[in-house]
C-alpha cells in the first residue's frame, strides 16, 4: 500500500512540475509581443516630447525682442 501511495505522490509532483514548466513557457511567450507594443508606444511618446521641447526652445528666437505688440 505504501508503494502505491509513494508512486501516486511522485506522479502528482512530476505532473505539477511539467504543468508549471509549460505554463511558464506560455506566459513568457505571451509577454513578448505586449512588450514590443509598449516599447513602440514609449518611443512615440519620447518623439512627441522631443518635438515639443525643441519647438518651445525655438519659439523665443522667432518672437520679436520688443515685447508683446501694443494695440493702437
Amino acid at each position: 500500500m505504501l508503494i502505491f501511495l509513494v508512486g501516486a505522490l511522485l506522479g502528482v509532483i512530476m505532473g505539477g512540475a511539467v504543468c508549471v514548466r509549460y505554463l511558464r513557457r506560455e506566459i513568457a511567450a505571451d509577454i513578448g509581443p505586449k512588450l514590443k507594443r509598449v516599447q513602440l508606444q514609449l518611443d512615440n511618446i519620447e518623439a512627441e516630447l522631443t518635438l515639443a521641447i525643441l519647438t518651445r526652445r525655438t519659439e523665443p528666437n522667432t518672437r520679436p525682442q520688443g515685447g508683446p505688440a501694443q494695440l493702437p
